[in-house]
């Protein structure tokens, strides 16, 4: 029996709303397997999930100047970052069960305990199969060579993706260095940011650039997509994981945490431990192609192909105190 099973079946004491159990979640994320996800955690134990949409900033914000009337329990988000953010403005309290413990590996979560991850995902270099051949790729600091002038293609500064990303270049090779890769990166701009990281893969279908700055799992939504443009153009596209004999590939997560005043305390832990329990973790992984962080996770073929990979050695609460430095350095070099 697993720890979610072992734990679901104990009787819990919560609160309703008209005689219905419920769980708000404060929520970042956007990929409709989180509603499927949440569906599939109310067959389970007849908790509904009320769902309130808003970025990081917004959320947490929100959940300051509700304080004790807040209505949230849980803060899902995207971001390293973002989850220390929370924490460090007094927004969570801490969330600590043997299941979580269980599920989740140390490097994933916090060491108070105040978040868990429930994904990670890798930022790599995506190309034109085509028109780039994969041994001509070697490093993010590369993408900053002349010789990629007009070819590069990546989302707005205004993404918590890159500002991480940035952030972690900061913390391991000094603000000058960070600074000089984003010059390199916008004089090689294919054309100014816009979209998202989808986006970017179909402006290479499209032949507007030839290479692009992603995450890993949007290529995986995109072959395994309904729409057949998008499988046609994920079909084109080569995956890279750049720095694996320096630095590392940049990796993120999406994570979980309890709200400091949550009044459905316990139907919010009940969901941080399906979301981080093996069948959660291998419903989500599935949908969404994130990596999961249950090393016992039942993956799908794609994400077994690419799991193998050395990963940047930064804990990825601490980016988000550079996500200042690198905003200014964005806007100094003008990435929009």
């Amino acid at each position: 029996m697993s720890a979610w099973c072992s734990l679901s079946s104990m009787t819990r004491q919560t609160d309703s709303l008209d005689g219905q159990q419920v769980v708000n979640v404060y929520t970042t994320r956007h990929y409709q397997v989180d509603t499927m996800l949440f569906q599939e955690f109310t067959k389970r134990t007849g908790i509904h999930v009320k769902e309130v949409k808003g970025t990081a900033e917004e959320l947490i914000e929100r959940m300051k100047h509700e304080g004790k009337t807040s209505s949230a329990d849980i803060l899902l988000t995207v971001d390293g970052g973002a989850l220390a953010f929370a924490k460090q403005h007094g927004v969570l309290q801490k969330m600590s069960t043997k299941a979580l413990l269980h599920n989740v590996p140390r490097e994933w979560r916090d060491q108070e305990q105040y978040w868990f991850g429930i994904a990670t995902r890798a930022r790599v270099i995506v190309y034109a199969k085509e028109r780039v051949k994969q041994e001509e790729l070697s490093t993010y600091e590369d993408l900053a060579h002349e010789r990629w002038k007009g070819k590069v293609l990546v989302r707005s500064s205004a993404s918590l993706y890159n500002q991480s990303m940035l952030a972690s270049f900061i913390e391991l090779n000094g603000q000058q260095q960070a600074e000089k890769w984003a010059q390199g990166i916008v004089r090689n701009f294919a054309r100014p940011p816009e979209g998202g990281d989808k986006d970017q893969a179909k402006a290479i279908g499209a032949k507007i650039g030839d290479i692009a700055i992603m995450n890993t799992y949007y290529i995986g939504q995109m072959l395994n997509s309904s729409d057949p443009e998008e499988r046609e153009i994920a079909e084109q596209l080569g995956v890279f994981f750049p720095n694996q004999l320096t630095t590392g590939t940049h990796i993120n997560i999406s994570g979980i945490a309890l709200a400091k005043h949550a009044p459905n305390k316990e139907n919010a832990v009940q969901l941080a431990e399906f979301l981080t329990s093996t069948e959660g973790q291998t419903l989500l992984v599935q949908g969404s192609y994130e990596f999961p962080v249950n090393p016992e996770t039942k993956m799908p073929r794609l994400l077994n192909d690419w799991r193998s990979f050395e990963k940047q050695t930064i804990d990825v609460a601490t980016l988000g105190r550079l996500h200042k430095n690198a905003s200014d350095i964005f806007e100094k070099v003008g990435w929009q």
